[in-house]
Parts: structure tokens; C-alpha cells; sequence
């Protein structure tokens, strides 16, 4: 199958009655899913709500109930110990030793410095998404802050990163409209939308529109508040100011803007009193009470939630079967996120048949996933400077398949979750293509050498885990079911047996060499034998189209 069959519009959809114009892709709504919950279903909702799904993990849930599944996956994990520096700069050394952490330096600074404690924040994450325990929680992470989008190379300072991501992930599962709160006056988003700059008798309106167009309301046909609504949230908004050195914000009473402000028939001309002295803080929450009382705030954040984990399409029955009861669950749990998750993962159209293989994995879900189903090791933290250079290079290859964590292009986030038409298509082109061929194909030739450790696959390790690694056939099952999300067809099986077997007939040529390097694991003939049939095969079932997608 050519690559452009899966990834060019309409090729998504195989069923005559997609096909017309008007038509549904699927019917299937939010009642609860009452099918077999087997292996393959299993792994397919481990792949959308983890980073790839590691042969470990669909052990651990097998056998469980979809309730129980779903249930685990959404406890919220152990807080990460901060990053920690791991840098060659001594300017600090006075207030952060090596192997200590610097998210609490009081300090600023510029220069060098600035620039390896952005590298750390971005290593330190990519750690967080291969340690993973198995939650939705790094998924919600990366959700959210795709969602409030911000730019390290805007605010430039590692701490208030921190501090941003600190926010998201301890309100990831909690409540939306105290996310909302909480990120308004993140020294990160104060900084990066002007909140800091936005003061009596000059109102900066930057975060005031993002904060309706894109953080809340959205850009549907029933969100018209108006350019006056803008004006008057930004006046609500003035009097905040970060605080560089407790990595905070603070409120000037004599910054802030204490006359009345008037809203449109959009919120049914809400006037929101102008207050004074500290009092004038409490604005905010009479902003966010009029904003959220708003039915659109729930259609928007489904809206978003279902591009992030289910498709990029949301056609009329998709608004009306799924996102609109979905919305009303967020809306009856006062906008606790957990109810809404939890109706989603367990929906029918959740397991829609159309609903898997159906995604190109972004590019953290393609390299986040790939370490960890291939369960590369990294130095541990008594090899800090190695383990982190090694999270930064994993990165980096995300950042070369256009998803800079911390870095997204602009304040609307990544455009494959917003952008029409491609949205998805987004992440696959001339470039990142090859390059996601050829970091799989380096992994598996050789991998990436620091200070004498390694970073590389094993494909004997990875055969080993299977129920039965010496039988041809059922190796290549076991294979494709754990790296894809659906069956290929049998003559790319064959030749991937083809490859097991060195071009012979008969099973036992794989057979015998895989039982003589079990029983003399140290014959380097008996290895090489095993190993580089098996380094050909896994390329292959890399390099297939059906590997980019979940």
C-alpha cells in the first residue's frame, strides 16, 4: 500500500456511504461500548491515551475490564522531581550546584545560562513522557499546553517553563475553569500575551482576545462576543505584573482600570463592576463567571478534546452524537474534566472501527512511542549529564518532525489540531517523512553514542518478549499487533516471513536458528544469524506506511 492511499483526503474512509457528500462518517455516538474488549481494542486505547503502547503495558491490562482500564488511566501520577541542572555553566554555582534544581532561583539571567535551562525544561519533559506511568497524564499535559499555547523563546526564562508546567499538570485532570484561572496568571502566558504590559489608560488586548478566541469560546458560529467584548476584558484584565523573583504574579491596585465594564448582547450585557484597591483582582473570577456561563466554552473544549484523541473531522452526526453530550457532561460536572474523559474513552465511538489506524501519530506520539515500545534504556540519574543530553536529543528529533515542545509556532499551538484542511496531514511531508524513516533506521543500524553509552535498539530484546518468538508466523503477528493498530494484508506478512527465513519455505529455517541462539546465546555466529534478520524485519515493519498511524 502506497503511503498517499492512507494519508490523502478521503482515503480515511472505506465504506461506500462515506463517500457521498452529505453523508456521515459514522453514526456511532457517547453510549457506553458493549463489545468485546480484547487485545487489539486494548491497544488501541493505550495508544491514544499513552505514548505507544509497550508490550509491558498491554500485559499489565490485560484482562481487566474497560471500566478498570479506563479507571487506571485516569489517576493522576506522582508529581516529577524538577529538573535539575545538568549544564557546564558555573555563573550559578553559587545558588545551584550540579544535580540540583534551579527552578527556584531567585535570579535571572541572560546569555548562556538562559539557554541550557531551556535545553534542561525540554529534556526533563521528554523524560517525563518516556517514564510515564501508565496515565492519560503526559497526553493531558502535552493537550493542555498545545491548548495554552506559549513560546519558551518568548518569555526566555526556564523557570517560569517550569512553573507553566507545573500548573497544567496539576490541574491536567481537574477543573477547566480553574485551569483557566491558574494559566491567566502564569508569569509564562503573562509575559508571552503582554498581561503584564496591559495597564490603565492602555489597555493591551492580546491575552483578552486569545483568552475568548482561543482558550475558551472558540471560533464557532454561535461564539460572537464581540471586538467591544475584547476591549472590555483587557480592561477587566489590567493591574497584573510578574514577579521574577518568586516566579509569580502580582496585582498593582494603581495598574488596574476600576471603572465599569460593559459587555455585549453575547453575554447578555453583563456589566462587570469596576473595583478598587486589591478587590480589583476579583475581576478576573466575574470575567471568567460571565465567560463560562456561556454554552459554547463546553462545545469548544470536546471540540478540541476530540481532534487531540479521536479525529480531525467533526462532521454534522459527530457535533450531535458526540460532542454535544459530551459537552453537557462538562458542563453538569461544573467543568471537571475527569467525568468528560471517562464518558469518552469508554463511548462506542470511541472503539469505532473508523475511529482506529485512522490518525498520524504527531511527532511526540511517533518518538515518545518508538523508545518506549522498544524500551530503550537511558542513563540513569547517577549519569545525569548523559541522561539528560540523551532526553534533549530524543527531543530534538521531535523538534526536526515539527513538534518543539515548549516551542509551538504560535499562540493557536500546532496546526495539525486546528488547521483546515489538513490538520494531521499536517505532520507528514517531503522532510519529516524521511526523517522518521531514517531515525528508526539509525536506532536499529547503530543509535546514538555518549561517553560510552549507547542508545539503540535490540530487535533480538524485543522478539524475546512475544509468546512464542520461534515460531515465524506467530513472531510477525505478535510484532504487528504491538506496533500497528490493525491488520496489514498477507502479502506484506509474507514478506516479512520472506525475511525470518532467508528467502526459504519452510518454518523451521527461523525455527532452528532462533532455539540455536537461545541454547549458546553467546555464539556470535548463532547471534548474528537471529539478529540481522530480525534488525531487516523490524526496518520493514517501520518503514511501512501503516507505522504512522494510531
Amino acid at each position: 500500500m502506497a503511503f498517499s492511499d492512507i494519508l490523502m483526503p478521503g482515503a480515511e474512509v472505506n465504506v461506500p456511504y462515506a463517500r457521498t457528500g452529505n453523508a456521515s462518517r459514522t453514526n456511532t455516538g457517547v453510549a457506553p461500548y458493549a463489545g468485546t474488549f480484547d487485545k487489539n481494542r486494548l491497544i488501541h486505547l493505550v495508544k491514544r491515551t499513552m505514548f505507544g503502547a509497550g508490550v509491558a503495558d498491554v500485559n499489565h491490562f490485560s484482562g481487566m475490564s474497560l471500566a478498570d482500564v479506563v479507571d487506571e488511566l485516569l489517576i493522576q501520577g506522582v508529581a516529577p522531581v524538577p529538573p535539575l541542572k545538568n549544564y557546564a555553566s558555573t555563573d550559578d554555582n553559587a545558588v545551584v550546584p550540579f544535580g540540583q534544581t534551579w527552578v527556584n532561583d531567585p535570579n535571572y539571567y541572560v546569555g548562556t545560562i538562559k539557554v541550557e535551562r531551556g535545553i534542561s525544561l525540554k529534556a526533563w519533559w521528554m523524560g517525563n513522557m518516556i517514564n510515564q506511568s501508565r496515565s492519560l497524564e503526559e497526553k493531558m499535559v502535552l493537550f493542555w499546553h498545545n491548548h495554552f499555547s506559549t513560546e519558551l523563546n518568548i518569555y526566555e526564562d526556564g523557570r517560569y517553563g517550569y512553573k507553566y508546567l507545573k500548573t497544567i499538570r496539576e490541574l491536567a485532570f481537574g477543573n477547566f475553569k480553574s485551569l483557566t484561572k491558574a494559566i491567566t496568571l502564569e508569569p509564562a502566558m503573562l509575559h508571552y500575551l503582554n498581561g503584564y504590559l496591559n495597564t490603565k489608560g492602555a489597555a493591551d488586548e492580546n491575552y483578552a482576545r486569545e483568552l475568548q478566541e482561543l482558550f475558551t469560546l472558540g471560533k464557532g458560529p454561535n461564539s460572537q462576543y464581540t471586538e467591544d467584548d475584547v476591549i472590555a476584558a483587557a480592561r477587566v484584565l489590567t493591574g497584573y505584573d510578574k514577579d521574577s523573583t518568586n516566579i509569580s504574579y502580582v496585582f498593582n491596585p494603581a495598574r488596574h482600570d476600576t471603572s465599569n465594564k460593559t459587555f455585549s448582547s453575547f453575554y447578555n450585557n453583563t456589566v462587570i463592576t469596576g473595583r478598587t484597591g486589591p478587590s480589583g483582582a476579583q475581576e478576573l473570577d466575574d470575567l471568567l463567571d460571565m465567560i463560562f456561563n456561556q454554552n459554547e466554552v463546553a462545545l469548544h473544549i470536546c471540540r478540541a478534546l476530540y481532534r487531540f484523541f479521536i479525529y480531525y473531522k467533526i462532521d454534522a452526526s459527530v457535533e450531535t452524537n458526540v460532542i454535544a453530550p459530551l459537552a453537557d457532561t462538562f458542563r453538569s460536572n461544573n467543568y471537571e474534566i475527569l467525568p468528560v474523559l471517562r464518558q469518552l474513552f469508554m463511548s462506542e465511538h470511541f472503539f469505532d472501527p473508523l475511529n482506529r489506524g485512522c490518525m498520524i501519530k504527531s511527532p511526540m506520539d511517533f518518538i515518545v512511542g518508538f523508545v518506549r515500545e522498544w524500551k530503550l534504556q537511558y542513563p540513569d540519574a547517577n549519569s545525569l549529564a548523559n541522561q539528560y543530553e540523551l532526553w534533549f536529543i530524543t527531543q530534538n528529533i521531535g523538534t526536526g518532525m515539527l513538534q518543539d515542545i515548549l516551542d509551538p509556532p504560535s499562540v493557536s499551538g500546532w496546526q495539525a489540531y486546528y488547521q483546515e484542511p489538513m490538520f494531521h496531514r499536517t505532520w507528514i511531508n517531503s522532510d519529516t517523512l524521511p526523517k522518521r524513516n531514517q531515525i528508526a533506521d539509525f536506532l536499529l543500524y547503530g543509535g546514538f553514542t555518549r561517553n560510552g553509552f549507547t542508545l539503540a535498539l535490540d530487535p533480538i530484546s524485543m522478539a524475546a518478549q512475544f509468546s512464542n518468538p520461534s515460531n515465524p508466523t506467530t513472531l510477525i503477528d505478535d510484532s504487528l499487533q504491538h506496533m500497528y493498530v490493525f491488520d496489514i494484508s498477507a502479502g506484506l506478512k509474507l514478506q516479512l516471513k520472506y525475511i525470518l527465513l532467508s528467502g526459504q519455505s519452510q518454518d523451521f529455517y527461523w525455527t532452528d536458528a532462533w532455539n540455536n541462539y537461545i541454547g549458546d546465546p553467546t555464539n556470535t555466529t548463532y547471534r548474528n544469524a537471529v539478529f540481522q534478520r530480525l534488525q531487516l524485519m523490524y526496518k520493514y515493519i517501520m518503514n511501512y506506511a501503516e507505522y504512522q498511524l494510531c
